[in-house]
């Protein structure tokens, strides 16, 4: 694990140096906010301790620099140990905040514990945008669809969108206007047909004659069943 350490205090970094040795974390330090932000940006990091009073920049605007481009989890250290100040640090985008003077044993704790929580967060939301069915398997973040294991890359964007709605919520039913309303993302009046149109061709690229996947129900709209078998015009 690689760590950013913000820390002004050369025996603070010293000590944290020695700990992150014994741990088998690789710990980089600069000494002011600026450098610290400047080295942020050249490289990759599992995770940033910032100091509060950091010369050039303060760690709070540092925080708040740092998550506007990332969510990597931080750390701040600070002498100021009021809620008003935890408060402060923690909106900036801490994900926690130790008060020195601290124990180098209780931040070896609390660093295990915020990567821990950042990685099961960062897993959770990669299955929220993965789904996956007995033929589909669908990312929204690469936006890559595999039907039967076999990649389809002659989908548009807008037949991804409107098979990545289906699969998420099989067999439900919805009228042209649901579907223009939740895949294009307004409300379509006048002429639904592109539903139709888009559709048709979606059934082309996805389906067969022996399993359409997307059914038609009649007077109402369309549903995704991949336990139907039958022909759709």
């Amino acid at each position: 694990m690689r760590i950013l350490v913000v820390e002004d205090n050369e025996s603070v970094c010293s000590m944290l140096e020695m700990f992150f040795m014994k741990e088998g974390y690789e710990g980089v330090f600069v000494h002011n906010g600026q450098d610290g932000f400047d080295r942020f940006n050249k490289e990759n990091w599992d995770l940033v301790i910032l100091d509060w009073m950091l010369p050039i920049m303060d760690g709070v605007t540092l925080c708040r620099k740092i998550r506007g481009l990332s969510q990597v989890p931080i750390i701040m250290l600070t002498a100021k140990d009021s809620d008003s100040d935890q408060v402060l640090g923690l909106e900036m985008g801490a994900d926690d905040y130790v008060t020195k003077p601290f124990s180098p044993l209780a931040l070896m704790a609390r660093i295990k514990a915020v990567t821990r929580r950042y990685h099961s967060e960062a897993v959770e939301q990669e299955e929220v945008n993965l789904i996956t069915s007995q033929y589909f398997k669908i990312s929204k973040d690469s936006r890559e669809v595999y039907y039967n294991d076999q990649l389809l890359n002659n989908l548009t964007p807008k037949e991804f969108d409107l098979l990545y709605y289906f699969v998420k919520h099989p067999k439900q039913v919805f009228t042209r206007e649901q579907l223009l309303d939740r895949v294009w993302g307004y409300q379509f009046y006048g002429d639904e047909r592109t539903v139709d149109v888009h559709i048709k061709r979606l059934r082309k690229k996805i389906g067969t004659h022996d399993q359409p996947f997307i059914q038609t129900v009649w007077g109402i709209g369309y549903k995704f069943d991949e336990m139907v078998a039958g022909n759709e015009d």
